[in-house]
Order: structure tokens, then sequence, then C-alpha cells
């Protein structure tokens, strides 16, 4: 059974005017493994409000991240929204979730493609050494609809110059042009070949793929990979596409 404990927000990011960061100090150590999801709280007289988010630090670091956007009708996420430094919030724990290096089988190329804050664990992941020792090439996709919502790029550019050759970065924006990026659907550029055309890699049985975000992409990129041959990766059936339905 979860429990909570006390944190207290050190920093909430605006990226822009609706997505930001908040980052939380708790009193003790915090263990997890990348990928893994708490669930945030915020107590209103006897009525507890909460939502589960993915954590985007990594294991080591000892402030807690969370990238979250605002949804202005939610019940939650606008009360995240107005949160200043120094203010309490609840946390849970354990953490928990199977959206881990820990369930990916084997393959040469590793695909972390995400949607909006679907980005998070998988920057908490990149942040630990396991993917570099276990994938020869790693690329990350983040599909956003505007160019200011691609969040951490400076951090992980630094990724990027820190692993050449083996660490790529590929932005996707839908309702923009934006430089550097691709324009339009994951599974659309997954379907005419312009994923792999960008990124100079194949989608083949050799590669394994995460898929974190919007459930409409989770859906057609798992049948736009099926039938390019990669299937689902079910723990009694390994496979090549590994899910995470984020919201």
């Amino acid at each position: 059974m979860a429990q909570w404990m006390t944190g207290e927000v050190v920093e909430n990011y605006a990226w822009n005017n609706e997505l930001f960061s908040l980052r939380v100090k708790v009193p003790e150590p915090f263990e997890f493994i990348a990928g893994q999801f708490v669930r945030l709280g915020l107590q209103e007289g006897e009525q507890r409000f909460q939502r589960a988010y993915s954590l985007v630090n990594g294991p080591q670091e000892p402030i807690l991240d969370f990238l979250v956007n605002r949804v202005h009708d939610g019940e939650f996420s606008p009360k995240l929204h107005d949160l200043r430094a120094g203010q309490e919030i609840q946390v849970s724990q354990p953490p928990t979730g199977f959206f881990t290096l820990n369930e990916v089988p084997e393959g040469d190329s590793l695909w972390l493609i995400s949607t909006g804050t679907g980005i998070g664990p998988y920057l908490s992941m990149l942040s630990t050494k396991i993917p570099y020792e276990r994938f020869k090439r790693i690329h990350l996709i983040h599909a956003v609809r505007y160019a200011n919502d691609l969040a951490y790029q400076a951090q992980i550019l630094d990724w990027v110059a820190a692993h050449p050759g083996q660490l790529s970065y590929q932005p996707v924006v839908s309702r923009e042009d934006s430089t550097g990026a691709l324009r339009g659907r994951i599974p659309a550029l997954i379907l005419d070949g312009q994923l792999e055309q960008a990124l100079g890699d194949k989608l083949d049985t050799n590669a394994q793929v995460m898929l974190c975000g919007n459930p409409d992409m989770i859906r057609d990129a798992k049948q736009v990979l099926a039938d390019k041959g990669l299937p689902k990766n079910l723990r009694r059936k390994p496979g090549n596409v590994t899910v995470e339905h984020y919201w």
C-alpha cells in the first residue's frame, strides 16, 4: 500500500505558459528505477487531490523533477501550476511502474519515442549509464505541437555531445515549421520512412522501441510498427515495442 511523505517545492520552472517543471525536495533518500512514477498529492481540508507523474530526474539525483502540462479544466494540474517555492506537496512511495529498461529485451538500437510530457521517463533513463551500456545506438524522439513545448533541450544536447555517434535527438513539431524538427505525426513519419531517414537508422527486428505519451499516438504507432514486423513486447513473449499509456 502506498504511503505519503511531505515534500517541499524548491522550484516551479515555466517552459511556457502551460508547460512547467515542478522540482521537489523530500526529507529522505528516494529510491526508484528510471522510468517509474509516483503520485503527487495536495490536501484541501479532508480531500486529497492526486495524480500520477513520472520522475524526470535520475535515481542518483536528490531533487525530484516532474514535467507537467496545465489542463485548464483539469482538477489537479492547475493547482500544481500555482505552487511556488517553499510550499508543501505530498509524494507517494514507493515508486511503481514497469516502463523501465529492465523490461526491454536486448537489441542493437533503442528508439525512445514520446509525445508531450511523455518524454519524462526517457530523460530519467538517459541520466543513467544503463542505456549507453546496453545499446549501440539510442534515438530520442520528442513530438510536440509547438517548438516552445520542446523542454530540456539544453540537457538533451549535452548528452548528445557526451555520447557522439551513440545518442541522437530528433524533435517533431506538428503545428508549425521549426528548424531541425520534422513536421507531422509520429505514426505517419514511421510509415513513410521520414523518421528512419532523419536518424539514419532502421526500425527493424534488431530495434527496441519504447512508446510513451498520447494514447492515439501509441495505438497508431503500435499498428504501424506491427505491420513492419515489430510486435508488442509482452512478459511471456518478448517483442520489440514496449508501451506506457502516460495519460
